[in-house]
């Protein structure tokens, strides 16, 4: 059976916001407390969506998770009604309530980790929800996430959503952000490439400024529940360094797709021997790797955050072509704007570029490689997945619309205490999910 690679895209929330809330992520500390337009976000990350459908890719929306979360907020103490609830958040803790408002589910690189078929022991499409524990606004999404998955993918003859890993430092799981898969086709066994800041229990090197999110413990633990072949799986390290750079997830510094991994320079501890340990166990599938490594001496780390190069999408084209989609800020960084127009005119396997205008997510530090989750499905998978997420003209109309009627252009820090804001985001959610057709997602609709 011939098989593709769909990208499910997260929508973005009502209550997006800049809260600061991510240690280690450069763009969300720098634009704390600034002036958010939710409505901007989702339709910047819709446009995207449907461009891409529009040029042939398999595109698939995810619906945003509950905000703010009233579950959170009882669990740590507060009580009364709704409204009562958030005031006093707002009053005794603002930052639980920002946590508790958090529009990073959007993000869905870090939703979860998936294999597909061709990888694993038992024939079937594999999730494993992230548990995010390095940050408490992005530990509370991943029961969500699964509801969402199991939704979406409940076919049990070929999924498999399983629960997240138990939320312990030393199983810090950041999902596929900091995992990629090679391949020279997508029906065929791949090598599953996957990438830890530090071991809980091996140790070795770590950072000294920033946290190291995804532990070597976590990644191993996903790859054998997923039952993958020792021999067909590769860990690497984060390099300390740029993780110390603002590097929080590996694609922030590396992305790859098929036969290509493009990168930087300093992306991983002993870097050359990564490539060898990848091009070894290629090779015994009848697969090759094309490095593309991107010099410091052409962008320094620096610029690879600010203008979120390496969190681009690398994408394979009906016709066998690779795309590098890539921000906005890339065109705008001239070491960076530079530096792509020498490598899409050099005539290697990156021969077209499309830039988006993603602003709001990269404000708060998402650029467009986090905003999917990419999940490689046969024929028969396709056609088992829930049938109302998949992007068309009809959807992306209903969805433009929506956002249109429910979402707000301006919010600041002091919105997210309103409790009309928790009612404008009830209306919406309930309203999608009849639009999905995906049922009872959320809590309030219990």
């Amino acid at each position: 059976m011939q098989a593709r690679e769909a990208n499910f895209d997260g929508l973005v929330g009502p209550t997006h916001n800049y809260a600061g809330l991510s240690f280690g992520n450069v763009a969300s500390q720098t634009n704390e407390k600034s002036i958010a337009n939710p409505l901007a976000a989702a339709k910047q990350g819709l446009r995207k969506m449907k461009q891409l459908a529009d040029l042939g890719f398999l595109q698939a929306v995810l619906p945003p998770q509950e905000r703010p979360s009233l579950r959170l907020l009882r669990e740590l103490g507060f009580t009364g009604s709704d409204a009562r609830v958030m005031e006093r958040a707002a009053k005794e803790a603002p930052e639980l309530l920002a946590a508790a408002s958090s529009a990073s589910a959007m993000w869905t690189a870090n939703a979860a980790t998936v294999s597909p078929s061709a990888d694993t022991a038992d024939a079937r499409v594999h999730f494993t929800p992230a548990n995010l524990t390095s940050k408490l606004h992005r530990a509370i999404e991943h029961e969500a996430t699964r509801r969402t998955l199991s939704a979406i993918f409940a076919d049990e003859r070929r999924f498999v959503v399983h629960e997240a890993l138990p939320g312990t430092p030393a199983l810090g799981d950041e999902g596929a952000a900091n995992h990629t898969r090679f391949c020279n086709d997508y029906a065929r066994r791949g090598v599953e490439f996957f990438v830890y800041g530090r071991s809980e229990y091996r140790r070795g090197q770590e950072p000294v400024r920033y946290p190291a999110r995804q532990t070597f413990e976590a990644s191993r633990a996903v790859a054998q529940r997923h039952g993958l072949a020792d021999e067909a799986t590769v860990y690497a390290q984060q390099n300390p360094e740029v993780i110390d750079a603002g590097v929080f997830h590996n694609d922030v510094i590396a992305v790859g797709n098929r036969e290509t991994l493009f990168c930087h320079e300093r992306a991983f501890v002993d870097q050359s021997a990564v490539y060898d340990r990848l091009k070894a166990q290629l090779s015994v599938l009848g697969a090759g790797l094309n490095v593309i490594e991107v010099p410091d001496a052409r962008v320094s780390v620096g610029d690879a955050v600010s203008s979120y190069l390496f969190n681009s999408q690398l994408l394979t084209k009906p016709d066998g072509h690779d795309v590098l989609v890539v921000p906005r800020e890339c065109r705008e960084n001239p070491s960076v704007a530079a530096y792509l127009d020498d490598l899409v005119s050099a005539g290697g396997p990156i021969e077209e570029m499309l830039v988006f205008d993603l602003r709001e997510s990269m404000k708060n530090g998402g650029g467009p490689a986090c905003l999917r989750l990419r999940v490689v499905l046969n024929e028969a998978e396709q056609a088992a997945v829930a049938r109302g997420v998949w992007i068309d003209d009809a959807l992306f109309k209903r969805l433009d619309a929506w956002i249109g009627k429910h979402y707000r252009d301006r919010l600041t820090p002091a919105d997210l205490a309103d409790p009309a804001l928790l009612a404008q985001s009830h209306a919406a959610l309930d309203e999608l999910t009849q639009i999905l057709g995906l049922g009872s997602l959320y809590d309030f609709q219990r």
